[in-house]
């Protein structure tokens, strides 16, 4: 128990990929299954930045030069999540354009209904 109370934020970030992984699976609509997406790479963000972070050290912010880099937090971790949220955004449109697309092409956009217009078979 006391390491899950050191470890709060990883725990938060476990917790909130399984709801976005449970919501993408569970869900027919597309624009849950986006949600549940959004939730997964938040939880992911969330993850990395808190293991990037380190209690007592500053940002990688240089105002003074004389200041050695030992008091500073790796900006790696960072750069790297911020690419990452680009990344997200615009995975997030593309999916959007395309839910769009489903929605003047089939009237709907649930996945079950979709596969009945089609002609598939869908068994629940």
């Amino acid at each position: 128990m006391p390491n899950l109370l050191n470890n709060y934020m990883q725990a938060a970030s476990v917790i909130l990929f399984g709801i976005g992984f449970m919501v993408l699976l569970l869900n027919n609509n597309m624009i849950k299954k986006i949600i549940g997406m959004n939730i997964m790479d938040t939880s992911i963000f969330l993850l990395f930045i808190s293991i990037g972070f380190i209690d007592g050290k500053e940002a990688p912010i240089i105002v003074d030069a004389k200041v050695s880099g030992l008091g500073y937090v790796n900006p790696i971790p960072v750069g790297l999540m911020l690419t990452g949220i680009v990344v997200a955004v615009s995975v997030t449109a593309f999916m959007l354009a395309l839910t769009i697309k489903l929605y003047e092409t089939y009237g709907t956009i649930e996945l079950d209904e979709i596969q009945m217009i089609k002609g598939g078979k869908y068994d629940t």
